[in-house]
């Protein structure tokens, strides 16, 4: 007796919808894995503890977390507890010289932020982190001034910490 492959293919469909359908999380097109139970967020103020300090810098990070998680998953803000909250602070602002000529001049500069996070997931404890460090940093040149390309540079680490702080929080990489 000879089994068609429609049959094979049949039961492989079905054993696999079967076991998905004991899944309990949520998935977006952002690739987010939220538990269905998990309402709401938490994004608390991310102070500047640097030695260097930008004046917007802190709100403009906070900002840029909030506006990822609101728009791009089902959670709601919220200003107090939360299913998920994420915390942190700004521990390091630097600029420093890169890309060395053979005159001792940089032909680069590098700005670096450094944040230290903590998630805190209230649905899946084991989810959470605590005391995490992302680093990130754009090169400009190094005649141009800090201060005509900081807003510039700012907010392309921005979007590159806050994806990194997303995808570890809810993406789970």
């Amino acid at each position: 007796m000879k089994v068609k492959p429609a049959k094979y293919l049949f039961i492989a469909t079905f054993l696999t919808f079967a076991m998905l359908s004991g899944c309990k999380m949520n998935y977006s097109f952002t690739g987010a894995s939220i538990p269905p139970e998990a309402k709401t967020v938490n994004v608390k103020f991310f102070p500047n503890n640097a030695s260097l300090v930008v004046p917007t810098l802190s709100q403009t990070l906070t900002d840029a977390l909030r506006d990822k998680f609101v728009n791009e998953t089902s959670l709601v803000l919220v200003n107090d507890g939360g299913d998920m909250v994420l915390e942190g602070f700004i521990k390091s602002y630097q600029t420093q010289p890169v890309a060395i000529q053979g005159n001792d001049q940089a032909a680069l500069n590098r700005l670096t932020v450094v944040i230290e996070v903590t998630f805190t997931n209230k649905i899946d404890d084991n989810l959470s982190f605590s005391g995490t460090t992302f680093t990130r940093y754009a090169d400009y040149s190094s005649s141009q001034n800090l201060t005509e390309v900081q807003d510039g540079l700012i907010e392309e680490i921005n979007q590159m910490l806050v994806e990194d702080v997303f995808n570890k929080a809810v993406v789970n990489w």
